[in-house]
């Protein structure tokens, strides 16, 4: 099992991984969730899916996808658009709830949003635990590189039952909200402590 963070810098250099990454959300939230959302060629893609954002990737040696994330700065500006969250709370996406924040959302260098997490669906029940372990892990990780010391993120609400088994301290920043059947809530996790 490896993990890779992708950028449009270096993701010639990972073959299809990209689109693979791509394939696998399209599986999970179009196919298998019924989620009506863009997609081409096989692959599920949004306005968030830019030269700013990176994509966390927990893949086996031969580029199938165990699980993703993308992360996308705060600071991000593309047409009317800044990152998910935000642009939810501001009202420009109408699959999302505008009240999903207690705050105003945070727009600075040192927090980016992490969207589009998942385990794919086929991900074997034995090591799902342990791809998402890694997949948290790695989020971190690129995070501290990219400057960040928390991430917010739109997560099912059960988060609370998994948070210390992955080892980030997470905050409610928002209530829990009804989504096409499912509990959700925005959570900071802060990568802070292990800033050096």
């Amino acid at each position: 099992m490896q993990t890779t963070t992708l950028s449009f810098e270096n993701l010639h250099n990972y073959g299809e991984l990209f689109a693979n990454m791509l394939r696998a959300r399209r599986e999970l939230f179009i196919v298998h969730n019924k989620w009506n959302l863009p997609e081409a060629m096989g692959m599920e893609f949004d306005q968030y899916d830019t030269p700013a954002s990176r994509w966390v990737v927990v893949h086996d040696e031969n580029g199938k996808v165990l699980a993703g994330n993308r992360l996308t700065p705060t600071t991000a500006q593309c047409g009317i658009y800044s990152y998910m969250i935000r642009d939810a709370q501001r009202g420009l996406l109408d699959t999302i709830p505008s009240n999903l924040l207690y705050d105003e959302a945070p727009v600075s260098d040192h927090v980016w949003e992490s969207s589009r997490l998942f385990v794919a669906h086929d991900t074997p029940a034995n090591i799902r635990r342990q791809v998402h372990a890694r997949l948290i892990a790695e989020i971190g990780n690129s995070s501290r590189q990219l400057g960040a010391s928390r991430c917010l993120t739109l997560l099912a609400a059960n988060w609370p039952r998994w948070a210390g088994r992955v080892g980030v301290e997470m905050t409610a920043m928002g209530p829990v909200l009804n989504i096409d059947g499912v509990e959700n809530q925005v959570v900071s996790m802060n990568f802070a402590p292990s800033l050096n």
